[in-house]
């Protein structure tokens, strides 16, 4: 019994999720049931930057641009704008709709999940606990810790990424019936995994037609999502006549960590036309916010007081539980649908480097960042 788990692409010149295999061949329906079975789970986030997705590929979604690395790869060839749609999680699942209705079967069809990526032996995902990817880049006042080159050393000059840009991340979190080795790999064969940026919050959902927004408080509540439903990594099929799918879900914080800015759904689909679209959900959120006339939920706010490199919970929400109904379902279309859930804003790692060993803030990475957790997919397949 074997699976294997790719790196997150963005680094890949966009050979991650290429059209063509790696000998040059076209994707067959041959091709998408191996990668289906062999490729379960993905590597959406790590130090490496994040690979959920980008802000040109996204442009309407505010939360597009986190620890973003799209500058270069290993190699000396520079990064193009052609290569973003075959490195992105996002464009990979949608792009996987048009291939399973050209193919039969979707090769890009994949849970997800986070790691560290760290070369150290230690898990270290933390922003107040980083140590480094490598020893070199130990915590210490050597400048080495921020300067150090570590992607696209042979690329032209401008196409460098460096070790302060490196994110503390991730972790890979699993629901399985026991904590056992056969049960964590039936459980990541099965999808029924999440990824987060280096926080331990938890997120559950389950997907159906036939939840209420009464079964949020249910005190069976997996039971019965199990039950009346699939959780993450599910395939919803052929929907009831005039139903769509429903969604419970719940997200609790990090108990040593920040509290919950918003809970997010983010559906992709293929349309009548053949086009891939896609569109971010609030579907709870922290405090009295209201959306504006653009749709938008305001900021959570900031707490952090970079100096100190600190910040407090007073916004935000340890516990967000959320019903949702897609209103705008076409049971002609295939979908998917995944969580994302967002914290209040805390100190990155270079902000309590910089105030541990006194050294200067770099200003080409934020003081402050939002971190989050990404669920696997439910599918809908008509």
């Amino acid at each position: 019994r074997l699976l294997a788990i790719p790196h997150n692409g963005n680094l890949s010149n966009g050979l991650m999720f290429d059209d063509v295999t790696y000998t040059g061949k076209p994707l067959t329906r041959d091709y998408a049931l191996r990668r289906q079975k062999w490729e379960p789970v993905y590597e959406i986030t790590q130090m490496k930057g994040d690979g959920e997705t980008h802000p040109s590929l996204s442009p309407t979604d505010e939360f597009a641009d986190y620890e973003t690395w799209d500058k270069a790869s290993f190699g000396p060839q520079p990064k193009t704008p052609d290569m973003l749609p075959r490195e992105y999680a996002r464009e990979a699942l949608k792009r996987g709709l048009a291939y399973e209705q050209k193919v039969g079967v979707n090769p890009f069809k994949f849970g997800v999940i986070g790691s560290t990526d760290s070369h150290t032996a230690l898990s270290t995902a933390e922003e107040d606990n980083y140590f480094g990817k490598v020893t070199l880049l130990e915590p210490s006042a050597n400048p080495v810790r921020f300067d150090e080159v570590i992607a696209g050393r042979p690329a032209p000059k401008g196409y460098q990424i460096y070790a302060r840009q490196i994110g503390a991340a991730g972790l890979a979190a699993v629901w399985a019936r026991e904590n056992t080795r056969e049960a964590l790999w039936d459980a990541i064969a099965r999808k029924e995994v999440f990824a987060t940026t280096g926080t331990r919050l938890r997120v559950r959902v389950f997907g159906g037609f036939d939840y209420t927004e009464d079964d949020l408080v249910r005190s069976d509540f997996a039971k019965y999502g199990y039950e009346k439903g699939l959780p993450m990594g599910g395939d919803l099929k052929n929907a009831p006549e005039g139903k769509a799918p429903t969604f419970l879900i719940r997200a609790l914080r990090d108990p040593d960590g920040a509290n919950l800015d918003r809970v997010q759904i983010v559906k992709g689909w293929l349309d009548a036309e053949g086009k891939l679209q896609e569109k971010v959900y609030d579907a709870a959120w922290s405090g009295d916010r209201k959306p504006g006339q653009d749709g938008k939920l305001p900021p959570v706010g900031n707490t952090v007081n970079v100096k100190e490199a600190s910040y407090t919970n007073a916004i935000g929400a340890p516990f967000l539980s959320a019903y949702w109904k897609d209103p705008a379902f076409d049971a002609r279309q295939r979908a998917f649908y995944y969580v994302r859930v967002i914290e209040i804003p805390t100190p990155r790692w270079t902000t309590y480097d910089a105030k541990i060993f006194g050294v200067e803030l770099p200003d080409d990475v934020p003081a402050s960042i939002q971190e989050r957790a990404y669920t696997s997919s439910i599918w809908y397949t008509p």
